[in-house]
């Protein structure tokens, strides 16, 4: 190995889902700001599934992107393939460091491995899942704890849990902290937020936000309760709007079937990528009372849109938020509180929306791949 020549890493993204949630923003930001640097920060090769084959070479030019056998699309098959076919491709393209971007990494890779571990919630909040994949996650990120050459976390928070909780080796953990793309999550037009209300079909009603999984570990049955609570008696209520996957929270039935009648809550599902500044943008207050996260990418999206945000100061979300965000708790009275006192403010509002959107300019991709880089570095010296 050559001193101050770049590392050879193959990237492994055969975990990214097809809906571009959390793990999916994650490596597609990763992957566009290192494709910026391909050449003089690292020599870059990237296994993809082959749905996103053509997305990554147009993404990373100076890369060598790799297709990975169609079976892979499944997960049990992509976990087998991973302890055995990763490893060989490895090998084969020369890496001197396999990153592992989602928990779980080979067992023998032949070469040094880092791996992202996104959060301690598993741990800190075990109530959270269900059991097989609970069981399933705490085994795996013990495991990279344990084999991994360096361990990439996107907050402090995550770090310090990894440490108490687990007994982490603090010298080979590095924070590495989400980005955002200021392109696709921006201050949004009039007219951008005209389509989304129009799509919605909200037409001039004003709404609250969410954006993300319907995981109980995202307290969305506590929000719809709070929501109700905060508009029941105004004349003119704004409606909670959920959007994002289905997730596998049953609460959130039970929650809407409690909704008086005359408010209005939608579920619309996954939106455009293209409508979520308009969306998010849009919302008198984007509504994220999450009972902790890893590092919390939907309210740093929600303030580059120029959102008004109300989240918890719950694990890395303060991390995030800073004093640009309201806090609020967990109940669903507090919640009531909180969001009526946001809504009774439009001073604040306002404030927030501006806090938000100049912190969120803080957060960067190119940032974020510079602390990967030098974390590949380590791993192969």
């Amino acid at each position: 190995m050559t001193a101050g020549r770049p590392p050879r890493v193959l990237i492994d993204a055969t975990s990214v889902p097809a809906d571009r949630g959390g793990v999916g923003r994650y490596v597609d930001g990763l992957l566009g700001a290192l494709g910026k640097v391909c050449g003089s920060g690292v020599d870059l090769a990237v296994v993809s599934l082959r749905t996103d084959l053509e997305r990554y070479t147009r993404m990373l030019p100076g890369a060598e992107v790799i297709p990975a056998p169609a079976a892979v699309a499944h997960r049990p098959a992509r976990l087998a393939w991973e302890q055995t076919g990763l490893p060989l491709l490895a090998q084969q393209v020369g890496a001197e460091v396999l990153h592992s971007p989602f928990y779980t990494c080979p067992l023998r890779a032949g070469c040094p491995v880092t791996v992202t571990v996104h959060d301690a919630t598993f741990f800190t909040e075990p109530e959270h899942y269900d059991k097989s994949r609970r069981t399933f996650f705490r085994s795996a990120i013990k495991t990279s704890l344990r084999r991994a050459d360096r361990v990439i976390v996107p907050s402090k928070a995550t770090r310090d849990e990894l440490i108490r909780l687990l007994d982490a080796d603090p010298t080979r953990i590095d924070v590495a902290y989400h980005g955002v793309d200021q392109a696709a999550f921006h201050a949004p037009s009039e007219e951008e937020k005209a389509r989304v209300r129009a799509r919605l079909g909200l037409g001039s009603s004003s709404y609250i936000a969410f954006l993300g999984a319907k995981e109980p570990r995202k307290n969305v049955p506590n929000l719809i309760r709070g929501w109700a609570r905060a508009v029941a008696d105004r004349t003119d209520p704004p409606a909670l709007v959920i959007a994002g996957g289905q997730g596998h929270d049953d609460d959130i039935d039970r929650a809407v079937a409690e909704v008086p009648s005359h408010l209005r809550l939608l579920r619309p599902g996954y939106l455009r990528y293209a409508d979520l500044p308009g969306f998010l943008g849009g919302a008198l207050v984007a509504a994220y009372p999450s009972y902790g996260e890893g590092f919390g990418l939907p309210i740093l999206e929600a303030m580059a849109c120029a959102a008004p945000v109300l989240t918890t100061p719950r694990l890395s979300l303060p991390e995030v938020g800073g004093d640009a965000v309201a806090y609020t708790s967990e109940d669903p009275a507090q919640i009531a509180t909180d969001l009526a006192a946001l809504l009774d403010d439009e001073h604040r509002r306002l404030s927030l929306a501006k806090a938000g959107f100049d912190r969120a300019k803080e957060f960067t991709w190119e940032s974020s791949a510079e602390v990967h880089i030098a974390a590949w570095s380590r791993a192969r010296s």
